[in-house]
């Protein structure tokens, strides 16, 4: 068998996997496979050097994080981290940047929609849209317009009928 970059005899076969089903095989001469195992290395410790400065910065990231501190509970963010549980209700200003992860990893969102009543039964959208309309007829007859008030009645008698 040839050599793969030259045309000498191959003395050194390597085979590498490539990803879960395929594998390459490569077959080299003694001096393309010293080459070829040297272009390996540096690879590698290029990518060792990457690793290394992103976890240097994810260690910096989380230290900042910890140096934050309550000043109506004293709690610190890496308190949070080892308990699950927030000190008082200022945490959640505080702490907003490095909550905000944890939510969406927990949750899959950031922001609470809420539950209706089991008294809404099926037309949830239709009750929710007449509690709209009565509190902004009680601000319209607060300000005296009737004309518009009574517009806002006959929807919600029509809304309550359907």
């Amino acid at each position: 068998m040839k050599c793969h970059k030259c045309s000498k005899v191959a003395t050194m076969h390597i085979t590498e996997i490539v990803c879960k089903d395929s594998v390459q095989e490569c077959h080299f001469c003694e001096e393309c496979a010293q080459k070829y195992l040297q272009e390996e290395v540096l690879e590698k410790e290029i990518i060792e050097v990457d690793l290394e400065s992103s976890v240097t910065k994810m260690v910096e990231n989380l230290a900042g994080a910890t140096a934050v501190v309550c000043e109506s509970c004293a709690l610190q963010f890496s308190d949070f981290r080892n308990s699950g549980r927030l000190g008082c209700p200022h945490d959640y200003t505080v702490f907003h940047d490095e909550l905000l992860p944890y939510l969406e990893n927990i949750h899959g969102e950031t922001k609470h929609c809420g539950k209706f009543p089991t008294r809404y039964g099926a037309n949830k959208n239709i009750q929710k849209e007449i509690d709209i309309l009565r509190k902004k007829l009680q601000t319209v007859i607060q300000k005296e317009k009737y004309e518009e008030a009574a517009d806002i009645r006959d929807k919600i008698r029509l809304l309550e009928n359907q």
